[in-house]
């Protein structure tokens, strides 16, 4: 075989050596993927029903009487608004870390 060739033919068997560890990587981590799918969902599905239930106290909240005034009564259902909305940013940025980390 003339150098050129041999050349030619070793950047080829590189070429697909790389590339069939690369398909193999691809396969390894898309079976990772596949494993922690289940418990995703599931921790999507748990973070999504208590969504609701939050969003479904709430509007039940405001449509209620205003009994006392809001400095009366204690807990985070009635510290301002924009305070509650952070609140829930950063809890939601923290499942959002973790779920990341699972992965």
């Amino acid at each position: 075989m003339t150098p050129p060739d041999a050349l030619f033919r070793a950047a080829m068997n590189r070429l697909m050596a790389r590339v069939g560890e690369g398909v193999a990587d691809a396969a390894a981590g898309m079976a990772v993927a596949v494993q922690d799918a289940p418990e995703r969902i599931r921790q999507e599905w748990d973070l999504f029903q208590e969504e609701v239930k939050a969003e479904a106290e709430r509007l039940q909240r405001e449509n209620q009487p205003e009994a006392s005034s809001a400095a009366d009564r204690p807990g985070p259902e009635h510290e301002p608004l924009q305070r509650r909305i952070d609140r829930l940013r950063a809890q939601v940025a923290d499942l959002s870390t973790r779920l990341e980390e699972r992965s």
